[in-house]
């Protein structure tokens, strides 16, 4: 999953979830931030940040603040990041192998989820978590309640018992993490949601990724830790 053209920045502020101010090249830019998400930790005022030029010269914002430098770890926030990138990954036979068909967007019940993908008889449902949140080396989520969350695991729940393979992977955004855990401080509802697909036989999965400023790609398994 690569940008065509980045720029570095330095945040400045964040009036609302979908601007933020950005010095660029000495200037005071608005940019769009593509993470509705609180990610209070990720932005502190004078942190280092990268931002990609919009291709559309009509839209009102030039760039879109897509990664952030949180001491030395580089992180990608953009949450539209992690379904470009496990499409590519799984494409590319890294998940069951090459997929026969592979639909994202799939509705089933009364949720969408983010993939249905076949191979032969196997047919799987995939809900697609972005991870942002860091202490330390330890990956928590959700970074705030979640009930959309929630729903889509309970939906999950039902499409196993009826023959699907289904999973909930966790696309870290970051590389070199300890673990991932449910942030049962924030929602315990979702963390017990997830215990309990854990016990149901959803597959629960997750994945670091190799970050630049330009580019995020998933490479290596990390526990998860329910």
């Amino acid at each position: 999953m690569k940008y065509d053209k980045i720029k570095s920045g330095i945040f400045l502020s964040r009036p609302n979830r979908f601007i933020a101010h950005v010095e660029i090249d000495g200037r005071e830019e608005t940019v769009h931030v593509k993470n509705t998400g609180r990610c209070r930790e990720l932005l502190p005022k004078g942190a280092e940040v990268y931002l990609a030029c919009a291709d559309n010269s009509a839209r009102k914002t030039a760039y879109d603040l897509v990664a952030v430098k949180k001491g030395e770890r580089l992180i990608n926030m953009d949450s539209q990041a992690p379904n470009k990138a496990f499409y590519e990954w799984a494409i590319n036979g890294s998940f069951i192998g090459k997929p026969d068909i592979i639909k994202p967007e799939y509705k089933w019940g009364n949720s969408r989820f983010d993939f249905y993908i076949q191979k032969g008889d196997k047919r799987c449902l995939v809900e697609v978590k972005g991870v942002t949140l860091e202490f330390d080396g330890e990956c928590y989520f959700p970074d705030a309640p979640t009930e959309r969350g929630v729903k889509h695991i309970n939906e999950l729940i039902a499409a196993k018992e009826e023959g699907y393979e289904t999973y909930i992977f966790f696309v870290v955004q970051m590389k070199d993490v300890k673990f991932l855990s449910p942030n049962d401080a924030t929602h315990a509802e979702f963390g017990d949601a997830l215990r309990k697909a854990a016990e149901k036989g959803v597959n629960i999965m997750a994945y670091d990724c190799y970050v630049e400023p330009d580019l995020m790609e998933i490479r290596e398994k990390i526990p998860v830790i329910l």
